[in-house]
């Protein structure tokens, strides 16, 4: 295979060595470099907790918190796999899992400090 040999400026003619149609280049303006993805504020943090705890969890999350409780290897797959296929995107699900895995740990946190303190169950007085 040869080198391709670079062409002049195109001429308008079809056939030849700088064949081609004429074309103005027009001066495009540098491109917005986007910026990296930043942790999400503390403020959009509180409305969505505040929103979770009136609301509660949307029910593919509730299964999804289903498969993290097993704690397997296997139904911590399945529920990448899972919040996967609800959410469209590999990094959206795992984002969302390691989420919901937070929580997980959080309610099972409250509940261990409930039945330390005595708070499970009342005892009554005679």
């Amino acid at each position: 295979m040869g080198k391709k040999a670079s062409r002049g400026p195109a001429s308008g003619i079809a056939v030849g060595f700088n064949k081609g149609h004429i074309v103005k280049r027009r001066n495009l303006k540098a491109q917005i470099k986007k910026k990296p993805r930043k942790r999400t504020s503390t403020k959009k943090e509180l409305i969505k907790d505040v929103v979770t705890e009136i609301v509660g969890f949307a029910p593919y999350e509730k299964r999804l918190m289903e498969f993290i409780k097993v704690g397997t290897s296997a139904a911590l797959k399945k529920s990448l796999k899972y919040a996967k296929k609800k959410l469209g995107t590999h990094k959206r699900g795992k984002t969302k899992r390691d989420e919901l895995q937070k929580v997980v740990i959080m309610q099972r946190r409250k509940a261990a400090q409930a039945h330390a303190h005595g708070h499970g169950h009342e005892h009554e007085k005679h």
